[in-house]
């Protein structure tokens, strides 16, 4: 299995770097971080990554990673971007998407009819592409794996591997890595969360929301029939 991560300015580390810690371990993959040119990459943090290949040299792939982050609202803009997914989602046997990088996959037209997740700020949106947005935190449509926020990546990624190499293979790496998560407090969605903790990050997130539905809005009206 050949496995093509995107790699776009502003992404979200941990949507990258946690499902590639799972993936770079099952049986007989390979990986390659795809990205405009062979320059190191900023994450929204910024931390920078090396790519290996670039969208004019990217071999076609088995499975196809789409990370998300802030930087996702210039990609789903980004003609290059859009093209580039497009013609490798469509080739490839599977996708997955990790927070909003599945509107990345909606602008790229690969989830017309499809049910899908996002970060819970963000899923709402994928509805302008055409999607049945879900709020389940892994959710599997045929081909289509969406996860919700950045942490979900690694457990879908675990469920990936299942997928396509067994549940062994997948139980062997959660042991590996010690994947056994225990929270510290209670929380991290907002059916979990306290109200006032919800009330404080939409407030805080209102300006980005905001930017973000404008870029779905103008990625969606660019979208081929």
């Amino acid at each position: 299995m050949h496995v093509n991560f995107l790699l776009f300015e502003g992404l979200t580390q941990l949507d990258m770097t946690g499902p590639y810690e799972v993936l770079a371990n099952a049986p007989g993959f390979t990986v390659d971080f795809v990205a405009k040119t062979s320059d190191p990459v900023r994450c929204d943090r910024g931390l920078r990554f090396v790519p290996t290949q670039t969208i004019a040299s990217a071999p076609p792939c088995d499975l196809l990673v789409v990370p998300g982050g802030p930087g996702t609202d210039d990609a789903i803009v980004d003609p290059d971007w859009v093209a580039f997914t497009r013609g490798q989602g469509r080739q490839a046997r599977y996708v997955f998407g990790i927070c909003t990088g599945s509107l990345l996959l909606g602008a790229a037209g690969l989830l017309r009819g499809k049910r899908a997740s996002s970060h819970w700020r963000a899923r709402e949106l994928l509805s302008r592409f055409g999607a049945t947005p879900s709020d389940e935190r892994l959710c599997v449509d045929g081909r289509l794996f969406t996860a919700g926020g950045v942490t979900s990546g690694i457990d879908m990624a675990l469920k990936v591997v299942a997928e396509l190499c067994g549940e062994d293979a997948a139980k062997l790496i959660q042991l590996q890595i010690e994947y056994d998560p225990k929270p510290p407090f209670p929380g991290g969605t907002p059916k979990t969360s306290e109200p006032a903790v919800v009330q404080r990050y939409l407030e805080m997130s209102q300006a980005r929301y905001e930017r973000r539905s404008q870029a779905v809005d103008r990625a969606a009206a660019a979208m081929a029939p």
